[in-house]
């Protein structure tokens, strides 16, 4: 039977492989193949488009069961709340508060093991005393109440400090490093202590219609509370930090690290805002700053749009080839824009070992230009296929009647602009100023008005504008008056050890490091290893599932911290991006989109019968390994799909307006791997993917433009458009060579400026009053180490008397 088993395995892994190959050499063993594997031939472009609505998270109930391995459950380990016989929900509120105050007075017990005991009756609580519920419903509404009562009680509170005392446990990770392997016994109490507190964000992060007011309240409070530096002097986020640090560190290797990720994810999420209230503080911003409102509402429009289809693949191409040579001959047709577009296209079924080895298409430039492949020659010859008849006007297709975004334009657009028009028709500039139109013909003067119809000032200008004013007149200006915000209190604390932050966190996605599987393991592996074959498929998926969970959590989190940053001060959303650069994270977003995306996306690394609150409610079936294989029938994983919209996201900001960056994009043949990402018919993420080609389309040559035709007019359609950037032409005279060096060198002297100017302590020393009074500088007292007061005499022959003093120099003039 294993046996079998294997055999049926190796021929799904050399069942694409094989297509291929027969495909390319037009082979009859190609129609065989075909029909024994049909899934194989199927078009990618008869995938349905995916039902997606990006959101700050998933529904409450996904995310409350991302916290719970699958193959150890801490619910099944639970107390009975000793209320005399009573059930919870029977108890008043004030019996309730009563019990609560109980267990707050037994978590300051000496005895680890009764500590253990009480934080775990506090997670039965937040949990909803599912053993008391009947429905999903109920265990929902039991531990949002229990939530809200336990906050108020101050357990939270309490918990912090014994959250910090289990990082402060220097005999546990010196316990941990000794070990060959760690499993989930050596984090169960941190592992009981971040899944209440997680719960707590998480439930009272979440509003509902039917909150009460005092819970309005009290997600107002907690906020606040979170956000300030009221633990040890930081926010409650850093402490987290930390955590991370310590273990990527390898000084503490048993630490949870799916659930730290995610409640540092969740408490950034709820103390800043999601991508909503982002939007919202955006426009309060420019209209702080005197700025006309945006153009339009980008959540709004992305949401409205609808997915393109995928380009068509190689062996999509040659099939619908076969199909035409078995058709009339008729005379040579115009060459038809999807043919252009499709043969050069990779199969995705290929290995990633195979895709580094070749080289696409795509990414050559031709020497000759218009010069066609033979296979592409001969696909473009061929006769059209009769035409499709008419469909009914009610499926007919509704093109859209204008572009969904508003063109933009930079004030350094319209200079440009001008100081071309003035070298061509007059023959000197005027600097900077873009109002005087003198000696210009009037298709000059029309085109200026066009261009500042459409100008476009952000709030990163006006702050890159404010802070060179600061720096040129730090006197006169005086000091700037910066607001204590969220951002603001998360940046300050951070700064110190912002690159270790940044560095850890970018690397972890697509980490293949020592402590990648120590990073699964610690939170997956059962004290007990599995020893049926079920328990190793069930163990498997677990895996597989906190890997995905894990890449989610990192995503969003870098997502939120550098759009919060930008929005707060541009420059410190700079130094995280830069940071985010030196530490390769685009080439890891680029390694990890370097796979089969649409495998990824639709991956059931999930046993929805396991999942909280289903698991606790319901009578567990019985699982085999066909149950297990078949998953769920979910049409795609929503956490997978999230974390791709993420990372190009992230993408888009590290290389929006950088050359140097968009050149990295090139270098790293990204183009090939985000057109394969094309294939998931999903609006937001192809918008994204087309930004990243659109930047560097001007440097993949005329033969890929050529070649890619269907591409560019998604690029026109979807893509915001900048009214003078000939992104599609390449003759941009600001698309220099790669002088990475220089630029990011220019950008982070910028940065320490704006830090010193800012942070720093000892900032304008050099402004600072002198004391010329020779008793008052000598009166002061100087803290000197203690063992100086031991070796001064030496010190004094070493310094002092040894050394000729001339005296005559000294009354001289300097």
């Amino acid at each position: 039977m294993p046996q079998n088993s294997m055999r049926r395995n190796s021929l799904m892994e050399i069942e694409p492989v094989l297509l291929e190959v027969f495909a390319l050499h037009r082979d009859p063993w190609y129609r065989v193949l075909t029909c024994l594997f049909p899934s194989c031939s199927q078009s990618s472009m008869d995938s349905p488009n995916l039902e997606f609505e990006y959101g700050d998270t998933d529904h409450l109930t996904a995310e409350l069961s991302g916290t719970v391995p699958l193959n150890h459950h801490t619910l099944s380990v639970h107390l009975t709340v000793c209320t005399r016989g009573r059930r919870w929900i029977e108890l008043t509120v004030e019996e309730q508060r009563a019990y609560v105050m109980r267990l707050l007075d037994a978590l300051e017990v000496t005895d680890r093991d009764k500590r253990l005991k009480v934080a775990r009756a506090i997670l039965y609580l937040a949990q909803g005393v599912f053993d008391e519920c009947d429905t999903e419903v109920d265990v929902l509404h039991w531990s949002r109440h229990n939530v809200f009562l336990l906050y108020d009680m101050g357990i939270f509170t309490a918990l912090l400090e014994l959250l910090s005392m289990e990082i402060d446990n220097s005999q546990a990770c010196s316990s941990a490093v000794r070990k060959p392997a760690i499993s989930l016994a050596d984090s169960t109490e941190l592992r009981v202590l971040l899944s209440i507190m997680y719960l707590m964000v998480e439930t009272i992060r979440v509003q509902t219609e039917d909150d009460r007011p005092e819970w309005t309240a009290a997600r107002e409070a907690f906020k606040a509370e979170l956000g300030s530096p009221l633990y040890n002097g930081e926010p409650f986020a850093l402490l987290l930090f930390t955590m991370v640090t310590k273990f990527c560190s390898m000084n503490a290797p048993h630490f949870p690290m799916k659930k730290v990720l995610l409640l540092l994810w969740k408490t950034i999420l709820f103390t800043l805002g999601g991508f909503e209230e982002l939007q919202e503080m955006k426009i309060r911003g420019r209209e702080r700053h005197s700025l006309p409102p945006l153009p339009e509402d980008s959540i709004k429009v992305v949401r409205a749009m609808r997915a393109a289809s995928p380009p068509a693949s190689a062996m999509e191409l040659i099939e619908q080839q076969q199909q035409q040579k078995r058709g009339r001959r008729s005379r040579r047709p115009l060459v038809k824009q999807d043919s252009l577009d499709t043969y050069n296209e990779r199969d995705p079924f290929k290995n990633d070992d195979a895709r580094d080895e070749e080289e696409d298409p795509e990414d050559t430039d031709s020497g000759i230009e218009g010069e066609v492949d033979p296979l592409d020659r001969d696909v473009i010859i061929q006769p059209p296929p009769p035409p499709p008849p008419l469909r009914p006007l009610a499926e007919r297709v509704n093109f859209p009647k204008g572009l969904p975004w508003a063109p933009k334009v930079r004030e350094r657009d319209i200079e440009h602009f001008l100081e071309t028009s003035r070298n061509k028709f007059i023959g000197f500039t005027l600097g900077n100023d873009t109002d005087t139109l003198v000696g210009l013909p009037r298709p000059i003067h029309e085109s200026v008005k066009t261009l500042k119809q459409h100008k476009y000032v952000s709030i990163a200008e006006v702050q890159i504008k404010r802070e060179e004013e600061l720096q040129q007149c730090p006197l006169t200006l005086g000091e700037e008056e910066v607001e204590e915000t969220p951002t603001e209190m998360l940046y300050l604390g951070m700064l110190p050890n912002l690159s270790q932050y940044v560095l850890l966190l970018a690397a972890a996605p697509t980490s293949k490091a020592k402590t990648d599987s120590i990073n699964i393991l610690a939170d997956v592996l059962p004290e007990e290893m599995p020893i049926t074959v079920l328990q190793s498929m069930k163990l498997g998926i677990d895996v597989n599932r906190h890997k995905e969970i894990i890449v989610k959590a990192i995503s969003a989190l870098l997502l939120l911290l550098l759009k919060h940053l930008k929005l707060n001060h541009i420059y410190q959303f700079e130094i995280v991006s830069q940071h985010l650069v030196f530490a390769n994270c685009i080439p890891l977003i680029l390694k990890f989109f370097n796979q089969n995306i649409m495998s990824y996306i639709s991956a059931k690394n999930s046993i929805c019968v396991l999942d909280f609150p289903h698991c606790v409610v319901h009578e567990m079936p019985e699982l085999t390994a066909e149950s297990l294989e078949a998953g769920d029938n979910n049409q795609f994983c929503w956490r997978n799909l999230f974390s791709c919209i993420n990372l190009l996201r992230i993408l888009n900001k590290l290389t929006k307006w950088k050359h140097s960056r968009t050149m990295m994009l090139v270098v790293f043949k990204s183009a090939p791997i985000l057109k394969r990402a094309l294939k998931v018919k999903q609006a937001m993420m192809q918008l994204y993917v087309l930004k990243l080609l659109k930047i560097q389309t001007k440097y993949l040559g005329r033969q890929w433009r050529k070649s890619n035709m269907k591409t560019m007019s998604a690029i026109y359609q979807k893509v915001r458009h900048r009214l003078n950037d000939d992104w599609a032409y390449g003759n941009d005279i600001d698309a220099r060579p790669w002088d990475f060096q220089a630029e990011e060198c220019a950008l982070r002297e910028s940065i320490e400026k704006f830090n010193s100017r800012r942070y720093d302590k000892n900032k304008n020393g050099e402004f600072m009053p002198v004391d010329n009074c020779l008793q008052s500088v000598l009166g002061q007292r100087v803290d000197l180490p203690e063992d100086f007061h031991y070796s001064y005499e030496m010190w004094l022959e070493r310094e002092v008397f040894s050394q000729p003093i001339q005296w005559e120099g000294l009354l001289q003039n300097p």
